[in-house]
């Protein structure tokens, strides 16, 4: 890393322990962040306090941080079958217009066929050569076969538009009937995520409420110290050093929006503007600064374009984890904003504090 690189990691990496030394619950009112905090000095480390259960302390974090996040994984099925959910309701009021539309359509053409048919009767109904045998004048009815070709095509359009717009209308009904389709799978999708996250969040919840007082202000400090060791271990492999881009006006509001929140609790399912879940926090910075993003982080991955790390820039998304089930938005100088988990508020934490699947870009 450059000596440039290296004043800019280390200077970030002090700010965001200072920031969780100070603001650590527990240990001081106000605002709650969740960045990491160093560890105690090498050769006096903590003895790990044994829950109930007999495991270590440390082994009791790491299950409440697997339970929270597969209920991440969850929330972020749960938010994109709600999307979908959306999609699926819109698209069918959308086809309902259209049938009524279709079915006010064939009404008016049939009323236009029974004006034709009843002129016709009025005139006879005769054929051609009836009524040229029947004429005195030729040119008359002459006269009188033009404009019945004429009729006899607009008869013929008629017609053709009516088993057009009939076909659309079956068409419209079989769409609809797919639609509920989708749905109802969709929302079976949702009460299959929301049990999941529930019981996760449960689970994790339960666990911790098996601790002691003490027990819960050093785990605490050992989240705070495993996010210090992934973070320092990012920015020892030199993943900042050629990180240097500048936020686009957008990017700017984005930052602005979702640096804003910082205080806010975690909700799985929300989007503001009292609460937030980790895309939800994303996708609500983005819609603020003016462009819409995917809802969810898998969805923001997988739609929005990716860049190189070293040309991550602030505004930009951090993808986590391998399942994609986390997102946050680097803020420049090794940092992120994101809403963590249940249990905990919006905050500043290392953008290296997690594992990284890969950056992407909104407004590329």
């Amino acid at each position: 890393m450059g000596s440039v690189g290296r004043r800019r990691g280390t200077g970030s990496l002090v700010l965001l322990c200072a920031m969780a030394v100070l603001t650590a619950p527990g240990l001081a009112t106000g605002t709650a962040y969740a960045a990491p905090a160093a560890p105690a000095a090498p050769g006096a480390p903590a003895a790990p306090l044994p829950d109930p259960g007999g495991k270590s302390l440390e082994q009791v974090r790491k299950d409440i941080d697997e339970l929270y996040r597969q209920a991440g994984s969850a929330t972020d099925a749960y938010n994109l079958a709600e999307a979908e959910t959306k999609a699926q309701s819109e698209k069918i009021v959308e086809i309902a217009n259209l049938i009524v539309a279709g079915k006010e359509r064939i009404a008016t053409l049939k009323s236009r066929a029974g004006a034709a048919a009843r002129a016709q009767y009025r005139a006879g109904g005769l054929p051609p050569g009836a009524r040229l045998a029947l004429s005195d004048d030729p040119n008359q009815f002459l006269d009188g076969a033009d404009r019945l070709r004429q009729g006899e095509k607009a008869a013929s359009n008629l017609l053709s538009e009516l088993d057009r717009t009939q076909t659309d209308l079956q068409r419209y009904a079989e769409e609809a009937s797919e639609r509920w389709k989708k749905l109802e799978e969709n929302r079976v999708k949702q009460e299959e995520s929301k049990k999941q996250i529930e019981a996760k969040i449960k689970a994790a919840e339960e666990l911790e409420s098996k601790l002691e007082a003490e027990e819960k202000a050093r785990l605490i400090q050992l989240e705070q110290e495993a996010q210090y060791r992934a973070q320092t271990a990012w920015l020892s492999s030199g993943a900042m050093k050629d990180v240097n881009g500048k936020a686009t006006d957008a990017g700017k509001r984005a930052v602005q929006f979702a640096t804003a929140q910082i205080g806010k609790p975690y909700k799985w399912g929300a989007v503001g503007p009292d609460s937030f879940d980790c895309s939800g926090l994303t996708s609500q910075a983005w819609r603020a600064a003016g462009r819409g993003i995917p809802r969810t982080s898998q969805e923001q991955l997988r739609l929005l374009p990716k860049i190189a790390l070293k040309d991550m820039r602030p505004g930009d998304l951090i993808i986590y984890f391998d399942d994609a089930s986390h997102v946050g938005m680097y803020v420049g100088d090794g940092a992120m904003v994101h809403a963590p988990r249940p249990g905990r508020d919006v905050t500043m934490a290392g953008a290296g504090s997690m594992p990284i699947k890969a950056v992407v870009r909104p407004d590329a």
